[in-house]
């Protein structure tokens, strides 16, 4: 999770960037919520809490410019943000990608399971056929 210095450190265009991106993050995962897809309910509250952080950061910034006391990171800092908060997307990606895996593991195995039900539903159909001739 991206912590408000982190994105302090980001210049403006990244920010809002960023802040587009979690916006319709936050879209598609209410949109999975209303459809019953949603494999990770809590993260509808984190990036809605990254949102939140984002849009303090940017008042802050725009406060901080009307009294003529905003100070840009430098590059360094901003290159460091930069890495840190790539890191942290790419570990929740990898976890978002290993949880969808196991779903559609138990999916798969769940579905193995109704097939041998289906076939035993037919066999009993056969029998009653046999009780009706």
């Amino acid at each position: 999770m991206a912590t408000a210095h982190d994105l302090s450190m980001l210049d403006g265009d990244e920010l809002a960037a960023r802040l587009g991106e979690s916006r319709r993050e936050l879209f598609n995962l209410r949109f999975q919520l209303a459809t019953g897809q949603l494999d990770n309910p809590a993260r509808i509250g984190q990036v809605r809490r990254d949102v939140a952080r984002m849009l303090t950061v940017l008042r802050g910034r725009e406060i901080l410019e009307a009294e003529g006391a905003y100070v840009a990171p430098t590059a360094a800092e901003s290159e460091a943000a930069r890495a840190k908060l790539a890191a942290e997307d790419a570990e929740r990606e990898e976890k978002a990608a290993a949880r969808a895996k196991a779903a559609e593991d138990a999916a798969e195995v769940e579905g193995l399971h109704h097939h041998d039900g289906l076939e035993l539903d037919e066999d009993n159909d056969e029998d009653d056929e046999e009780d009706e001739a």
